[in-house]
């Protein structure tokens, strides 16, 4: 395939990186075998072959090849990216009682939330196994942060989600936690065990960080405003689990007395009635949130693409700056 015609920039990279990826997808088969109990890899194998884009380890093969990396180390890590994100999903989907995840089931109402929260510990176990088998105790410092990083990013969320109290600096420390310490940590290690220069190593972690944040908040707008059949998601389904994302932290923030009455019955109460959808719409287009956020997705982009200038220049360079791109552009 003429990877010029792919139009999609995580295609492209998918197609440039795929004989990597298949090295990485065997290790991922074989790793998340188990000998004495069959389920784990029944679970496991529902959500892997869900027909994720596999974004994050690609990040790791990128970075590295990037830096010039020759090894095959990358590719261990790429898996362990890849285990440390499955994991968290197993327990976000406990976390949220969420019953769908990309347009399937998830493993939580297929088998139950014991299977989903011990196979998530598996897989975080695998994972460490993975990381420590390159010998590389900053890579393992730089992921085992990030592992921390996301279970506390998760539980910032639990206290903040319902909380109108919530504000800007409060929601991007959730999805710097959440989102955006895998996103890091995947490009952060690529250009580690390549051994690059330091200013290109910090480059990668910004370039992953900003893009991980860009990622996010253009998830929390397309639950508002994206096509059900394309997020595998329902129009709305935040609101619905009283989800304070950005744009509604915004609306609140410019909320009239009687508009605040609305928010904390819907979000911080739960006492949601027919209609409120509607009307939570309503609010975010008074004062133009859904707008006012997209502007912080795209600024959170080209950040990262600004962050590739200290990179070598490279055909991957320029397919992670129009990945930036791309995870705003999902919008249109």
């Amino acid at each position: 395939m003429d990877i010029g015609t792919i139009a999609k920039p995580h295609d492209r990279l998918a197609e440039t990186l795929a004989e990597d990826m298949a090295a990485v997808n065997a290790i991922i088969r074989t790793r998340m075998a188990s000998k004495h109990a069959p389920r784990i890899p029944e679970v496991t194998a529902h959500l892997v072959d869900a027909g994720g884009k596999r974004l994050r380890p690609m990040l790791t093969l990128a970075a590295a090849q990037l830096c010039g990396y020759a090894g095959d180390h990358h590719i261990k890590l790429a898996a362990t990216v890849e285990f440390i994100h499955t994991a968290t999903l197993l327990h976000d989907d406990v976390v949220d009682e969420s019953g769908q995840r990309r347009g399937r089931p998830t493993a939580n109402l297929l088998w139950d939330n014991k299977s989903s929260v011990l196979v998530g510990d598996y897989l975080f176990s695998r994972s460490f196994q993975l990381m420590v088998e390159t010998g590389s105790l900053r890579v393992l410092d730089i992921l085992a942060n990030a592992s921390a990083t996301i279970a506390e990013g998760e539980v910032l969320q639990l206290s903040a989600a319902q909380n109108l109290a919530t504000d800007e600096a409060v929601y991007l420390q959730v999805v710097r936690g959440k989102t955006a310490a895998l996103f890091s940590a995947a490009t952060e290690v690529g250009g580690v065990i390549a051994e690059a220069p330091e200013d290109q190593v910090a480059a990668l972690f910004e370039y992953g960080d900003a893009l991980g944040i860009a990622f996010q908040i253009v998830d929390d707008l397309l639950d508002y405003q994206g096509d059900s059949a394309a997020t595998g998601k329902n129009v709305g389904d935040d609101f619905r689990e009283c989800k304070l994302t950005l744009p509604v932290i915004k609306a609140v923030a410019q909320a009239t007395p009687e508009e605040r009455v609305f928010w904390t019955r819907t979000i911080e109460k739960g006492q949601q009635a027919e209609g409120d959808l509607d009307q939570a719409l309503a609010l975010m287009s008074k004062y133009d949130t859904l707008a006012a956020t997209r502007v912080d997705a795209n600024r959170w982009a080209a950040q990262a693409r600004k962050a590739l200038c200290a990179l070598p220049d490279h055909p991957l360079r320029g397919m992670l700056e129009d990945l930036a791109d791309y995870v705003v552009a999902r919008l249109k």
